[in-house]
């Protein structure tokens, strides 16, 4: 099986879980395990299906739509002028209002929905999954030397240009459509892998401007925001170095 094959047959996976089981997606998943960059892509088509999943739960069909179905179904033979009900002018332009709505917030969501549900969710799987760390570059060096000195606590500042490290070479993921930064730095023996995006490219994620923890699935999780990024950091060792970073 290639990746194409993975990704036809993973797009129809419920992010729900619970196909989890069935023998259907068994060779797919276990080559999302194998693949680095089919698992990247597989995280963000949950993220993404859990977000449409959650916005659609939310719509509410208008009053007395059910019965008005009903009665257009009983109406056999209508008159030769006669207009079923969803053929009058109001319903067609209320019909073409929503297409025109829904097709809009689709595609806005990519940044928005996805941005809501998961970046910490994102980062926390790309680092305890994904094998492919690393980056280079005199900036990339630099910051991660920043990130390493003891003395420096994260949530004070960081100094990021975010197009210089990523045209140095900064290890780069896409997430919902957009470039994610990732530096892995070692501080008191200790390994993290810091995420910084733009807060530009999520306009709806109001971010905490100070650091929330969060342990999730074996790890600790720091997010929080400046100005301009929007940072997570991962630890693997346990809440309290990444308290002492912070």
């Amino acid at each position: 099986m290639n990746n194409v094959e993975a990704k036809f047959i993973l797009q129809g996976y419920r992010p729900s879980g619970a196909d989890a089981g069935d023998m259907t997606f068994s060779a797919a998943l276990e080559q999302t395990r194998a693949d680095p960059a089919l698992h990247d892509w597989f995280v963000r088509e949950q993220s993404f299906d859990r977000a449409i999943s959650a916005k659609l739960g939310q719509v509410q069909p208008p009053p007395g739509l059910r019965e008005a179905i009903l009665a257009g179904g009983r109406v056999t033979v209508p008159g030769p002028a006669q207009r079923r009900w969803w053929q009058q002018p109001v319903f067609m332009a209320a019909a073409a209002s929503g297409a025109v709505l829904f097709a809009l917030g689709l595609s806005l969501w990519p940044r928005t929905a996805a941005a809501k549900t998961g970046l910490a969710e994102f980062a926390l799987a790309d680092a305890m999954h994904s094998e492919a760390h690393g980056g280079h570059g005199e900036d990339t060096a630099a910051l991660q030397a920043m990130l390493s000195a003891p003395a420096n606590q994260l949530s004070r500042g960081l100094p990021v240009d975010f197009e210089a490290l990523r045209k140095a070479g900064c290890r780069t993921v896409n997430f919902a459509e957009q470039p994610v930064l990732e530096i892995c730095f070692k501080r008191n023996g200790a390994w993290f892998h810091c995420y910084i995006a733009r807060r530009a490219d999520f306009p709806a994620l109001a971010a905490a401007l100070t650091p929330v923890l969060t342990d999730r699935n074996g790890a600790s999780v720091a997010s929080w925001a400046d100005a301009t990024h929007l940072i997570v950091v991962v630890s693997k060792t346990g809440r309290a170095p990444l308290e002492r970073l912070l």
